[in-house]
Formats: C-alpha cells, structure tokens, sequence
C-alpha cells in the first residue's frame, strides 16, 4: 500500500466513519494549569470540521439515531436498486432493519450500573452519575471493524470518540507515530504529549489517541470544549472519595470462609476482559 494511498484511505474513514463521508457538508484552584492545545490554522478548520460528517454538537439521541437510519435507508436502497432478485432484497431489508435494531439498543446512560464498557477501549470517556451517556454506531461491512462513540451530556452530543482499526494498513504502519504524522498532515502541528496529540479549533477540540498496543486501533476524539468543561466540573463534584486500604483483602479477612471471593467464580469475567480488545461490542 503506498503513502498517499494510505493517508486517504485513513482520512476517509476518519471523516465518514458513520456512512457519512460522502454527505459530511479555569477558576482559580491553585494548581498549575496546563498549556492550552495548539491551535489550527484557518485552511484546517475545514478538515476538522468534516470529522464530524452529519452530525451536529447539540444533538439528541433521537437526532443521531434519526441521522443515522437515514443514511442506512439511502445506502440500502441504492443495493436494494442494484438487484432484481427478489430474496436477495428482502434479505437486505431484513439486514437493514436489524443494524437499525442495533444502533437503537447500543445506547446506555451511566447511571451507575456496571456496563461491559466500564473495562473498554472508551472507558476512560465517561463517568457514571453525571447526567452522561452514549450511542454507538459499528460499522463492520467489507471486513472493516471501525466504530463512532456518540457521547451525550444532558441527552445532548458533545463528543465522538472514533475508533480505526490498524488492520486496514500495512504492518510497518501499525503505530501511533505513523498515525500522528497523518493527522498532522491534515490538521498542522498540535500539542503533542505522550500517547496523544491535541488540536483546537474554536468550538472543536480534537484529539489523536495511542490505543494500538491493547485495542489494535487508531483513535480520534472529537469534542466541545465548553461542554466538555461542564462534564469534568460534574464529575468532580459527583467523585466519590477513595476507600482506604485494599478492599479485597478487606472482603476477604471480615467475611467468613463461606463467603470469600472465588478466583474461578471470576473466570468468565477475567477471560471477557482479556478478550475485550479482540471482541467487537
């Protein structure tokens, strides 16, 4: 695969992850703060922008969902078009349907219960009890394996996280340094830290992730900072305090022999969470 095949294979998909490629039209704390992002230039606003294909900061659930479904119907429709066989049509309105079922049942609200995404490739994108939640689209046709996060605060979308799987290059182009250089190319130089390298723009705020080594994936995450500011405020204020000292010693030693925890009780649990970054949700 050459350079400039890769870099706009990997661009495309960044900006049209969700079907939508070809319609993307402090107070005083005391603590040191933290150097702003680098911010882009005026000519990479545009391509920042396109990042977020349909979609609109703002948005409800139902607004995704509805964005979604749409682009499902005129994708399906053109395959439907492309075919005279009747069983063949009606196999892909049933495929429809279903990946519509999908993206309907995929959201969750952090209320506080355990989720399978609280050990995740995202887990560090939520806290529970902050009025937080998600949608997730995953798209897996023609062997991709490529997801778009849809975070919600207040039932109204202030983050995409996107998830690229690093199988759809060559080997020697399988690390963050690689993928950084490419969003660079397209956005200019950004702050760049360890794992991670930041943009802002404005209203838009975006970020290169290193998620290789456990999850095989390069990722962007697309945010409004002023809403994003709101979040980490409410998860400071609903931040329960740590428990001293280490809890299951503790379960183990104040309980009786018939009530301690089994290791191989904990067998599926510890096998899910190995298996996560292999596993699509």
């Amino acid at each position: 695969m050459s350079r400039i095949k890769t870099i706009s294979t990997l661009l495309f998909l960044a900006a049209g992850l969700a079907l939508g490629a070809a319609d993307a039209d402090a107070g005083r704390t005391g603590k040191k703060r933290k150097p702003a992002p680098a911010k882009v230039s005026t000519e990479n606003k545009k391509a920042m922008t396109e990042l977020m294909g349909v979609f609109k900061f703002g948005m409800s659930k139902d607004d995704v969902i509805a964005a979604l479904n749409k682009q499902l119907d005129e994708r399906y429709a053109e395959q439907i078009a492309a075919t005279s066989d009747i069983y063949t049509q009606d196999k892909l309105r049933r495929e429809k349907k279903e990946e519509q079922g999908r993206i309907s049942q995929s959201y969750v609200a952090f209320t506080g219960k355990k989720t399978g995404w609280d050990v995740s490739i995202i887990d560090t994108e939520f806290a529970h009890h902050t009025g937080e939640s998600m949608l997730v689209y995953w798209e897996n046709q023609g062997g991709k394996n490529q997801r778009r996060f849809f975070f919600f605060f207040e039932d109204q979308l202030y983050k995409m996280f996107i998830a690229l799987d690093t199988k759809q290059v060559s080997e020697e182009q399988r690390s963050f340094d690689f993928f950084r250089n490419l969003m660079e190319q397209r956005f200019g130089k950004g702050k760049a830290e360890s794992g991670k390298e930041t943009w802002r723009a404005d209203s838009f705020e975006v970020k290169a992730l290193d998620r290789i080594q456990f999850y095989d994936a390069f990722c962007l995450v697309i945010t409004d900072p002023k809403v994003a500011q709101r979040v980490d405020q409410e998860r400071e204020a609903k931040k329960e305090p740590k428990q001293a000292g280490n809890q299951i010693l503790k379960a183990v030693t104040e309980k009786g022999p018939e009530d301690r925890p089994s290791l191989d009780a904990q067998k599926d649990v510890l096998d899910k969470i190995i298996k996560e970054p292999k596993a699509p949700k």
